[in-house]
C-alpha cells in the first residue's frame, strides 16, 4: 500500500519537476549565455539578467506554471513599464528575449526527447 501511495505521489509530481527542469535550463541559458539583455533600455549582463528573472519568477510564485508560462508572463517584458526584454549576442542584432527563450526551451525539449527515445529502446 505505502508503495502504491508513493508511486501516485511521484507520478502527480512529475510534471511539475518537468516544467521546473524547463525553466531552470532557460534560467541557466540565460546566465551562461555571453548575450547583453537590455530591459527598459539599459543593458545588463547575462548573470544579473538571470538574477532578475529568478527574482521575477520567484515572486510570481504559483502563478507561474511551466516554461511557455515563464516566458510569456515573467521574462519576455517589463512588469512595470510593459516594454518588451531584448537579447544582443555579439554584434548582432538586438531581438525579442521572447523568441530566444522559445528557441532555447524547443532546443531542451527536442534533446529530452531523443533522451526519452534512446532510453525506451
Amino acid at each position: 500500500m505505502k508503495s502504491g501511495v508513493f508511486v501516485l505521489l511521484l507520478m502527480l509530481a512529475l510534471p511539475a519537476l518537468a516544467e521546473d527542469a524547463e525553466i531552470e535550463f532557460l534560467l541557466t541559458s540565460v546566465e551562461q549565455s555571453g548575450c547583453t539583455f537590455i530591459r527598459n533600455g539599459d543593458a545588463h549582463p547575462p548573470a544579473d539578467a538571470a538574477d532578475h528573472l529568478r527574482m521575477k519568477y520567484d515572486r510570481a510564485g504559483s502563478r507561474v506554471k511551466g516554461a511557455e508560462q515563464f516566458i510569456d508572463r515573467i521574462a519576455s517584458k517589463s512588469s512595470l513599464s510593459g516594454r518588451p526584454y531584448t537579447i544582443q549576442c555579439g554584434d548582432g542584432e538586438p531581438y525579442p528575449t521572447k523568441r530566444w527563450l522559445t528557441e532555447r526551451l524547443a532546443e531542451y525539449q527536442a534533446a529530452q526527447h531523443l533522451v526519452s527515445d534512446a532510453t525506451s529502446q
